[in-house]
C-alpha cells in the first residue's frame, strides 16, 4: 500500500482544487501576477472583466447591399466604432446611448469591402479591439439621374429641383428619403412624383410659393446603396447641386390681349406684343404656369416632331423653350402683322425680331411666364416642363411618396 492512502481525505480535496484553479488562471486575460504567498484560485479573473462578445452584421462575402452596419456588444459597451471602404472611406454612424450598440447612418455599397472595427471596454474596465470584415455583390443594374438646375447657376423663382431616373423607381419612399434640401432661409417646399414627358419616372422639389431672391439652395441626394426596386437596379454614387435664386421675374402674357409684359421685383419693365396660338385646334398655345427651361438660340423648328404634319421647318431665333412638347417664345418676323393683334402661331409665342432679341438677353431658366387666354388647349401638365406651379400646394403635397 502507497503512503498516499493514509492521507486524509479532506487534504486530498484541496489539492485538487489547487490544481483546477492553477490550470484556469492562464486564461484570464490581463490578470495580474500573483505573490508566492497568494493562493492560485485568487487570479481568477471576476466576471465583470470577462472578454466582451462583439457582433457585426453583415456578415460573409458577396452579400446583398443597402443594408446599414450594425455592431452590438455584451458583457461590456462599445468605445469606438469604425467601418472603411477599400479606398479608405468611412461610413459614419452613431452608438446607442448605453454603449451597447451601433448602426451606420448610410447603407453597405454594391461591389465594396468593408472593414469594422470596434473598440470595446468590459465591466471590469479591460479595454479591448475586435475587427471583422465583409464583402457585398456587385449591382446587376445601375441607375442613373439627370438633374436639374446645374450647380453654380442662378434660375428664377419658379425653378424647381429636377430629378429624371434613367430605370423606374418602385421604391420611392426609399429614394426620397435620402433627397436632402437646405435653403439659406429655411424655404418650405416639398417632392413630388410624375412621369416625365420622356416617360421616365422624375421627382421634383418646388417651394410652397416662388423662391425669395437670394436665397441659396443645396441638393444632396445621398443615393448611394438604395434599391430602386424591380427593374429599376441600384444607385452606385451620390450627386449634389447648389444654386442661388436670382431676382424675381415674372413673364405675364396674356393672350387675350396679344401682348407680354416682363415685371421685376415688382415693376413692369417692359411690354411687348405678341402673337400665340391659332385658336380652334391643335396649335392652341397652353395657359397656366409655365417656366423657362432653357434658353437655346437659334434652333430648328419642325412641326412634324410636335405632330403638327408639315406646317413648318424653319431655322428660328432666340428661342426659349417653355415645355417639353415644344412651346417657346421666340422671334417670329414672318408674323409681324398678327403681333399685338392676333394669335396666328403653330403654339409658341412670338415676338418681333428686336424685341426677342432684347427679351432673350433679360430673362432667366427658373422664371415663371403666367399664360392667360380663353383659347387655349388647356393647362401646363407638371412632367411637360416645369408644370408643378399649376397645382395648389396641397395637392402638390399628396405627390410625394412620403405622405
Amino acid at each position: 500500500m502507497s503512503r498516499s492512502s493514509h492521507i486524509p481525505a479532506h487534504i486530498h480535496a484541496r489539492v485538487r482544487a489547487a490544481v483546477v484553479a492553477a490550470l484556469v488562471a492562464p486564461l484570464a486575460a490581463c490578470s495580474s501576477s500573483t505573490s508566492s504567498g497568494t493562493p492560485a484560485a485568487e487570479a481568477t479573473p471576476s466576471p465583470d472583466d470577462r472578454p466582451v462578445t462583439v457582433s457585426v452584421t453583415p456578415t460573409g462575402q458577396r452579400i446583398p447591399a443597402g443594408e446599414p452596419v450594425r455592431v452590438t456588444v455584451s458583457g461590456g459597451r462599445l468605445t469606438s466604432v469604425t467601418v472603411t471602404d477599400a479606398e479608405g472611406r468611412r461610413l459614419a454612424g452613431k452608438a446607442a446611448a448605453d454603449g451597447r450598440s451601433w448602426v451606420s447612418a448610410r447603407k453597405a455599397v454594391p461591389g465594396a469591402a468593408y472593414e469594422v472595427t470596434a473598440a470595446t471596454r468590459s465591466a471590469g474596465g479591460t479595454a479591448r479591439t475586435a475587427r471583422a470584415g465583409f464583402t457585398t455583390a456587385r449591382a446587376d443594374k445601375v441607375n442613373k439621374v439627370d438633374w436639374r438646375p446645374g450647380t453654380g447657376t442662378t434660375v428664377g423663382v419658379a425653378q424647381p429641383i429636377s430629378l429624371v431616373f434613367d430605370h423606374p423607381v418602385e421604391n420611392r419612399a426609399e429614394v426620397e428619403k435620402q433627397l436632402k434640401v437646405t435653403t439659406s432661409n429655411d424655404t418650405e417646399g416639398s417632392w413630388g412624383w410624375m412621369r416625365d414627358w420622356s416617360g421616365r419616372d422624375r421627382v421634383d422639389w418646388r417651394p410652397r410659393t416662388y423662391w425669395k431672391p437670394g436665397t441659396e439652395v443645396t441638393l444632396k441626394a445621398e443615393l448611394n446603396g438604395t434599391d430602386s426596386g424591380a427593374d429599376g437596379g441600384w444607385f452606385v454614387r451620390d450627386y449634389t447641386t447648389a444654386f442661388t435664386i436670382g431676382d424675381r421675374q415674372i413673364v405675364e402674357v396674356d393672350l387675350d390681349r396679344h401682348r407680354l409684359a416682363l415685371v421685376r421685383n415688382g415693376e413692369t419693365v417692359r411690354r411687348i406684343p405678341v402673337s400665340g396660338g391659332t385658336p380652334g385646334g391643335d396649335k392652341r398655345s397652353w395657359r397656366g404656369t409655365a417656366v423657362l427651361m432653357a434658353k437655346e438660340g437659334t434652333i430648328n423648328m419642325n412641326s412634324e416632331t410636335v405632330g403638327l404634319a408639315d406646317a413648318y421647318d424653319k431655322m428660328v431665333d432666340h428661342s426659349m423653350r417653355l415645355t417639353w412638347s415644344g412651346m417657346y417664345a421666340h422671334a417670329a418676323p414672318w408674323n409681324a402683322r398678327h403681333l399685338g393683334r392676333a394669335n396666328r402661331s403653330s403654339g409658341c409665342i412670338g415676338m418681333s425680331d428686336a424685341d426677342a432679341a432684347w427679351f432673350y438677353g433679360q430673362v432667366r431658366p427658373g422664371d415663371p411666364f403666367e399664360i392667360t387666354g380663353k383659347d387655349t388647349k388647356g393647362v401646363v401638365a407638371p412632367g411637360n416642363g416645369f408644370g408643378a406651379w399649376n397645382l395648389s400646394w396641397t395637392a402638390w403635397q399628396e405627390m410625394s411618396a412620403l405622405r
